[in-house]
This record gives structure tokens, C-alpha cells and sequence, in this order.
């Protein structure tokens, strides 16, 4: 009989664990089990008169080659495209103005001193102390601080409140003053043991580039994303398409994951009668509330670490109008909100300008996000109000004269996790009571990578440890 595999939760995590393990073991029987009647998780894309408006995530980082040569092996090569080339960088509202990022300011640190010293979104004062950062000694404790902590050390509060915490809040929706710097953005207290400042270090790099063009917009680097023409749904339906007839089930919840005999498990489905599925191997591509609840029978210790990670909520309103409509220039790609601003919506991207076939001609689709860990509360209201909000600060900022010809809201609801300070310790805890369950793996951006990138190689990193846990018992079997 071939051996079985039930992977639970079918977004792009579990889908792609699907994929990778037929690819790499196409032996075994892949059963993928998802709660709800559709995959893909957060991501979906969704076409209405004539727009093409994504739900979650519009894009992935190329840093990583993931993403991509995934796309590549399942045939959408083709589909790839970058980020209009003629756009540029994103504004920061500042004292109810929108003003372009310093040029080579990189979420948390610049890269260019001058573009620092003549914006005007810091005072005098704030840009001094920034610049101090140079002389201020490395810390040496190295166990793990809040991003809020980390930064207000070395660049002082007036940077930390005007534009970090601002591009922080769009890409995690979280309260920096608990969120890990560690586990988000590993890279700069790296920077600050090796190099003493994160100043020295942006330098360093730069004279090390040789000749290499300085980034000549702030935030994001936006020419290292990419989506797919057809929108990111385009990626889930090739991987779902991908896998072999029968392996999907739908409106299959599991209430239970209870270990057996040799390495395999039943697990209690939550229909009909409480049906029960026998399986060799595990992946849990849930989120982690859920993962905490089906394991609470196997694994108290993964259990109840798991059960400490948090979510965020957010609201995605997406709004267009017509581009004669909207006085703004218009020259960047978006633009984050500090929340010192006292405003009603996180940030704001314009989805039709960084991407081709998102608006139809002389129309502009813009995506605005409310909510996040900090301003939670909002998203009581009702529906029909948050849109009014979205469009209210919209006609504010961008000097908007008439109401929007396209209106959408999406609520993703506890779909971001946090990752408080502490969390690696939690990740590197639950991996180490894996190693006494051969034959499960977790997966999904509660451990390790909030982007599509990182819940990619999640999900193929615990497929190829359940193909070689599952390769290793059958050796075991034929030497005995």
C-alpha cells in the first residue's frame, strides 16, 4: 500500500507543501485537507467591473528565489511581471501632507545621509540625533529587544514615530513596541554587532557596491517585487491544479491529530460523525491557533507554545476613481500613516500604478488598509462605515473631489501573527519537541516569514522532512 500524507490547511503553505511533495516523493498518496469550501487561504484575487483586486498580498520579494522558481516549475514564467518601471518610491503622511521617504531609507536605516538631512519630515533635532547613531556604542546584551527599543536606541523616537514605525505598521500591521527584532528584521542588530552602527554598515555597503546605482526612492525596494498578470489567486490555482485527482478535500475540518503506533496518526475530521483518516505523515499548514487545538492531544509542550502567538486583524478597502478626480500627483507607489498622526487607515497602495490590467483606462485602483494590531477597534464598526472612512481620508490626502466609482472591503480577520519579542525562542522550542515526532512537520507564517516567499519554503522544507522521515522509516523496515 502507498503511503499516506495528510497536510492540513490548504493556502499557499499547505499548497505548496502539496506540490513539493509529489514532486519529490511522487510514491506517496498526498491527501490535502482544508477547512473551508476555497483555497488559497488569504490570498484571492477577484475580478469586478473590470478591476482586479486582491484581497491580501498584490506581490512577493524576489530576494528570495522561492517564489519564483516555483512559479517557473509549475509553467507561469511567462506570467511574471515587476513593478511599473516609471514609478518611484512612498510617501509618509507628515502633519497631514504626504512627503516622499528619504531616498535610500530602507525601513529602518538610511543608506544616503543627505536625502536624511534635507527632508522635511524630521526636525532638526530628530535629524541630529539620527545621526548620532554613528557614535553610539553596539549593545552587549544579545538577547532579543522590541523593534520600538531597537531603533529608538540608536536613531532616537523622532525617527522611530515619523518613519519607521509607519513602514513597520504597513508590512506587519503590529504594535512595534512588542514586535521582535529579532525574528522581523534580523539583518540590522546583525549589523549593529558586526559593524558598532548601522550607519558605519549602509556605508560600508555602499562603498563595497563600487558603482552600483543608489536606490533613488525610500521604503520598499519596489523593483525587487513581482506578482503575476492574472493576480496572485494565479499562483494557488496552478498549485492546486498541480496535485493529483482526489488529493484535495474541501470543507474537511480536523478537530484532532492523535499520534499511533510506528510513526502514524488518525486524524478526527470534524463532519458528518467525526470521521477518522489514518495517515504515515503530517503537515500542519494551519494557522497557529488552530495548529495549537488539533495538537493538543499529541504534544502538550507544541501545544501550548503555539496557543502564545498572536494575530492581528485588518480591513482592505479597495476604492477607485477617476484619475482627473484626484489632484495628487500621484508620483509614488503608495504612502504609510504614522499612527502619531492620529489618522484612521495604516497606509494606502496604488495597486493600478504598480501593476498593468488592475484598473481599466483613466481609472485608478488604490488598496487602504485599517486596522493592525494598534488600531484594532476599527474594525467593529460596520462595514459600509469603513468604507466611508477609507474614502475620507483618502479625499483629505490626495485632495480627492468626487466619491469613488469602484467600492470593495475585505476583512481578513486574525490572519496576521505576530512575532513578540521572544518569538524565535517559541520557533526554536517547537522545532526541537519536533524531533520526537519524526512524521510531523508544522508550517506557515506563524514560524518563520510573515510574505509568500517565506510560507513557500515553509511549506517545502516540511515536505522534503516528511519525504526523508517517511524514506528513512522504510529503510529501517527493509534492513530489520
Amino acid at each position: 500500500m502507498r503511503q499516506r500524507v495528510a497536510i492540513i490547511g490548504g493556502g499557499i503553505t499547505g499548497l505548496a507543501a502539496a506540490h513539493h511533495l509529489c514532486e519529490v516523493a511522487p510514491q506517496l498518496d498526498v491527501v490535502l485537507l482544508e477547512a473551508t469550501s476555497r483555497l488559497g487561504g488569504v490570498i484571492q484575487t477577484t475580478k469586478k467591473d473590470g478591476f482586479l483586486v486582491e484581497s491580501a498580498a498584490d506581490n512577493f520579494i524576489t530576494t528570495s528565489p522561492v517564489a519564483i522558481n516555483l512559479c517557473q516549475r509549475l509553467g507561469l514564467g511567462d506570467e511574471l511581471i515587476g513593478t511599473n518601471p516609471q514609478g518611484r518610491g512612498a510617501m509618509v503622511v507628515c502633519k497631514g501632507k504626504l512627503e516622499p521617504i528619504p531616498a535610500g531609507f530602507l525601513v529602518m536605516a538610511p543608506s544616503r545621509i543627505w536625502p536624511i538631512l534635507t527632508t522635511r519630515i524630521l526636525s532638526s533635532v530628530g535629524k541630529l540625533r539620527a545621526g548620532l547613531e554613528y557614535f553610539i556604542p553596539k549593545r552587549k546584551q544579545l538577547d532579543d529587544e522590541s523593534l520600538k527599543a531597537f531603533v529608538c536606541r540608536r536613531f532616537g523616537y523622532e525617527m522611530f514615530e515619523r518613519l519607521v514605525q509607519p513602514l513597520v505598521g504597513g508590512i506587519y500591521t503590529a504594535d512595534p513596541s512588542r514586535l521582535s527584532i529579532a525574528a522581523t528584521m534580523p539583518r540590522f542588530p546583525q549589523m549593529e554587532q558586526q559593524h558598532g552602527s548601522l550607519l558605519r554598515a549602509m556605508m560600508r555597503q555602499r562603498r563595497e557596491a563600487g558603482q552600483a546605482k543608489p536606490e533613488n526612492s525610500g521604503g520598499a525596494r519596489y523593483s525587487q517585487f513581482m506578482t503575476l498578470r492574472g493576480g496572485m489567486s494565479t499562483l494557488t490555482s496552478a498549485l492546486a491544479n498541480s496535485l493529483p485527482a482526489g488529493a484535495i478535500h474541501r470543507n474537511s475540518p480536523v478537530c484532532a491529530i492523535v499520534p499511533e503506533e510506528q510513526g502514524r496518526w488518525s486524524i478526527r475530521l470534524a463532519k458528518g460523525n467525526q470521521q477518522w483518516l489514518d495517515a504515515d505523515a503530517v503537515i500542519v499548514a494551519s494557522p497557529a491557533n488552530h495548529a495549537a487545538s488539533m495538537l493538543a492531544s499529541t504534544d502538550k509542550s507544541i501545544s501550548e507554545t503555539l496557543g502564545q502567538i498572536e494575530y492581528a486583524s485588518c480591513g482592505v478597502v479597495s476604492l477607485a476613481y477617476r484619475r482627473d478626480q484626484i489632484k495628487h500627483k500621484l508620483n509614488t507607489f503608495g504612502f504609510v500613516v504614522p499612527l502619531a498622526e492620529h489618522r484612521l487607515i495604516l497606509s494606502c497602495s496604488f495597486s493600478s500604478l504598480k501593476y498593468p490590467d488592475r484598473a481599466p483606462d483613466e481609472l485608478v485602483l488604490m488598496r487602504v488598509f485599517i486596522g493592525g494590531a494598534c488600531q484594532g477597534g476599527l474594525l467593529q464598526l460596520p462595514r459600509e462605515q469603513l468604507i466611508q472612512l477609507a474614502e475620507r481620508e483618502l479625499t483629505e490626502l490626495l485632495d480627492i473631489s468626487q466619491p469613488p466609482v469602484f467600492r470593495d472591503l475585505t476583512m481578513q480577520l486574525q490572519a496576521m501573527p505576530q512575532y513578540h519579542v521572544g518569538h524565535c525562542e517559541r520557533v526554536e522550542l517547537v522545532e526541537k519537541r519536533l524531533a520526537s515526532h519524526p512524521t510531523l512537520a508544522l508550517a506557515g507564517s506563524a514560524l518563520r516569514g510573515v510574505g509568500v516567499p517565506g510560507c513557500i519554503e515553509s511549506g517545502e522544507k516540511a515536505a522534503e522532512r516528511i519525504a526523508n522521515a517517511l524514506a528513512a522509516s522504510n529503510c529501517e523496515v527493509c534492513h530489520s
